[in-house]
């Protein structure tokens, strides 16, 4: 018998033709799955299931928007906004990722695709948290290295982050296709199955890891912009104060998605790491849904607030300015 998307439930069996929704909230006793439905269109659609979707949809919609703009750009080829471009990427794959779950878990019973499905889910959110740590290291090195920023050494140090942003990614969202999940052994099911309790707990250990060295990364570049603040104040180079203020508000920026990052992810990891498969689904979507969040408003703090992309759009959608028009290339610490 083809299992339904069941929300685990170890002391009951679904009957024949019965679905269940990929994580049922109104049973307390499933857990998360990730498999398919056995009689897609006999049974009432998740609410919890449509809201991933729709937020998959405009994650998907917005961050679209980015990646076009960044790749017909041709003055958008910076570290930095290559950089941006690898973390759009990676939250518009995330966002097709929602909305093809939605489709399959409610048209096609597959375990196959279903490992396929959360395989692809893993890799993208994971290449999305790994773009946010290498903006972070590229901030700090353009602070840290003011002068020697925009060289071929940056770019070369750009591509390397990249490789390996992608490569970690890929290869965890491999591992429940190659083997590292739970279907033939339930007792070992996570909060979302098919993910083990052990590769749920190395996912969040990984999170967590990434966000301590965001943390710390920022109060290096916070010790960095007080220092040159207060060589500002002693020297009174006045002139100076335009740059100095750019640099506050890249901080500020910093701050504000250090905040969002935490906010959106930290009670998912969380519960990655406490939860147990007998706890009522509505827990897991309860955190899932804020940790989707964060994808979505990612574009609108790296992209949308820049006035170089601003006017790429413009002179896509407006034509309000020549195509070939010379910006100024900008550090990241002004974004």
């Amino acid at each position: 018998m083809n299992e339904s998307l069941v929300v685990n439930d170890s002391s009951a069996t679904p009957v024949a033709g019965e679905a269940l929704s990929w994580m049922e909230a109104e049973s307390p006793d499933h857990n998360v799955s990730l498999e398919f439905s056995t009689s897609p269109f006999n049974f009432p659609i998740n609410p919890w299931d449509i809201m991933l979707c729709l937020s998959g949809t405009v994650i998907a919609c917005e961050n679209a928007i980015v990646v076009a703009i960044i790749f017909y750009t041709p003055t958008l080829r910076t570290p930095m906004f290559v950089l941006i471009g690898s973390l759009a990427t990676a939250d518009l794959l995330a966002g097709i990722g929602l909305i093809l779950n939605f489709v399959f878990q409610y048209v096609i019973s597959s375990e196959t695709i279903s490992l396929i499905t959360v395989g692809f889910l893993v890799a993208s959110f994971t290449a999305s948290i790994s773009s946010l740590l290498a903006i972070t290291v590229d901030r700090y090195l353009s602070l840290y290295n003011a002068l020697t920023y925009f060289s071929e050494k940056t770019l070369q140090y750009v591509h390397l982050m990249l490789l390996g942003t992608w490569g970690v990614s890929l290869f965890l969202g491999l591992l429940p296709v190659l083997g590292w999940n739970c279907l033939d052994e339930p007792a070992s099911c996570s909060i979302v199955r098919p993910l083990t309790r052990s590769n749920v707990a190395l996912l969040a250990s990984s999170f967590f890891a990434i966000f301590v060295l965001m943390l710390t990364l920022y109060f290096k570049i916070c010790k960095i912009v007080c220092h040159h603040a207060h060589q500002i104040a002693l020297q009174q180079h006045f002139f100076a104060t335009s740059h100095y203020v750019a640099t506050k508000k890249g901080v500020s920026t910093l701050a504000i998605i250090l905040g969002t990052f935490g906010a959106s992810w930290l009670p998912f990891a969380t519960y990655c790491l406490v939860g147990e498969r007998e706890y009522p689904s509505v827990y897991t979507y309860a955190t899932l849904l804020p940790a989707t969040y964060n994808s979505m408003i990612n574009p609108i703090i790296y992209a949308y607030r820049n006035t170089e992309i601003q006017r790429s759009i413009y002179m896509l959608l407006c034509g309000c300015f020549q195509a070939n028009g010379a910006y100024r290339s900008r550090s990241p610490s002004e974004v």
